[in-house]
């Protein structure tokens, strides 16, 4: 097995990324990963600075290989790394737009896609996403157990002044607390 690679704006990270990344580690038999914070996301809005979102990440895998990327885009950096053998990790959410992402059929030349997929996700809408690609065969899907952890409620709560037990790794609260993230 190559390099398994986990990307995200991470905006914050919480327990919900941190079971993918549990989940990639079993499923695919490596004991760290190389956890990619996007530094300038190419299709969202980031509420933290790159700075505070790689402490954020760092607190929430420690133990893995947690640095920013620099790349909008996943094929920007999948050419200019040439990772070996890497296996790039994302969720079901995001796989439902693979074909939307910046030249989906090089990510999958350059890297194999594994697909975090929960119980109830409507499996349809993967498999259409699947009919349609040239290399189905590069597509790996993993199942998780569902948590309902988002960033955007998440940022909610903080700025709302609510509690994020069971949200977040503990790191990752205290850090938001101390650095006075997503505040209004």
């Amino acid at each position: 097995m190559g390099v398994v690679l986990y990307g995200g704006a991470f905006d914050p990270p919480h327990l919900g990324h941190v079971a993918v990344a549990d989940a990639a580690r079993e499923r695919f038999d490596v004991e760290r990963l190389a956890v990619l914070v996007t530094e300038h996301p190419a299709h969202r809005v980031v509420h933290a600075s790159a700075e505070d979102r790689l402490a954020l990440a760092a607190a929430a895998f420690p133990g893995d290989d947690v640095r920013l990327d620099p790349y909008p885009r996943t094929v920007e950096l999948l050419r200019a790394e040439r990772p070996d053998d890497p296996v790039f990790v994302i969720g079901a959410d995001q796989f439902r737009n693979f074909l939307a992402w910046s030249e989906p059929a090089e990510v999958l030349e350059c890297a194999r896609l594994a697909v975090a997929t929960r119980p109830g996700f409507p499996r349809h809408e993967l498999d259409a996403v699947v009919e349609q690609l040239g290399r189905p065969e590069r597509v790996l899907f993993f199942e998780i157990e569902p948590n309902p952890a988002a960033s955007t409620g998440i940022r909610e709560r903080v700025a709302a002044g609510e509690p994020l037990d069971g949200l977040v790794p503990t790191a990752v609260s205290r850090l938001i607390e101390e650095r006075g993230l997503y505040r209004p």
